[in-house]
């Protein structure tokens, strides 16, 4: 019998202006939905801190050895389902929950400037968006430089690219909890279909 697949999927506590966090209250919907009976979804909701970010996804994907981490993160400038590509290692200046910012400003001294997903975006965004879910996607390639970019490019470091970040409008703006529910589901499912395509062919890609 083969293997349950793993996938975490997070969502971030309240920051902000945002009182209620739609990412958090989001996956905390697709956690009722579930991904099927062969995937194993393990959620959790990630602090708007730095150095919380810092102790917490080495535990994750060590604890539960994922094939895919998915981070879910609002964005009070979105107004579709946002697939971000690419996560960027400086420009961190704003201060998090705890006030407080990393002295180098960057995620990780030394590291890349910029590490891609090992997801073409483009093609998860153009087979949701001719599924007839009635959510919009769309592809980005700018997180923003604040915990959504440094919580996935951290993660993208970790996992060596097996991970994915994807914003949200706030609630009602225009979708409901339910209806990014649905969304998050369909673009997570359609991630691991093209991991598993990609398997047979991974010598071919180059890198970016």
């Amino acid at each position: 019998m083969e293997q349950k697949k793993t996938v975490i999927v997070t969502g971030f506590e309240p920051f902000g202006g945002h009182a209620v966090n739609a990412s958090w209250v989001a996956v905390q919907e697709l956690e009722k939905l579930g991904l099927g009976d062969e995937i194993k979804l393990h959620v959790a909701e990630v602090p708007v801190e730095y150095q919380a970010v810092q102790s917490l996804l080495p535990s994750l994907w060590k604890q539960h050895l994922p094939q895919l981490v998915v981070h879910v993160g609002v964005s009070g400038m979105a107004t579709t389902v946002t697939l971000e590509q690419c996560g960027h290692n400086q420009g961190y200046m704003r201060l998090d929950n705890c006030r407080f910012c990393p002295e180098s400003r960057c995620c990780m001294e030394g590291g890349p400037d910029c590490i891609h997903s090992l997801i073409d975006m483009d093609t998860v965004c153009k087979r949701v968006n001719s599924s007839g879910l009635g959510v919009s996607v769309s592809v980005s390639k700018d997180a923003g430089r604040y915990l959504c970019d440094y919580t996935y490019y951290t993660s993208l470091f970790l996992g060596k690219g097996r991970s994915a970040f994807v914003h949200v409008p706030p609630l009602g703006k225009p979708y409901s909890a339910e209806e990014l529910a649905r969304a998050l589901r369909a673009v997570v499912l359609e991630m691991l279909e093209l991991m598993e395509n990609n398997k047979g062919n991974k010598h071919c890609r180059h890198v970016q």
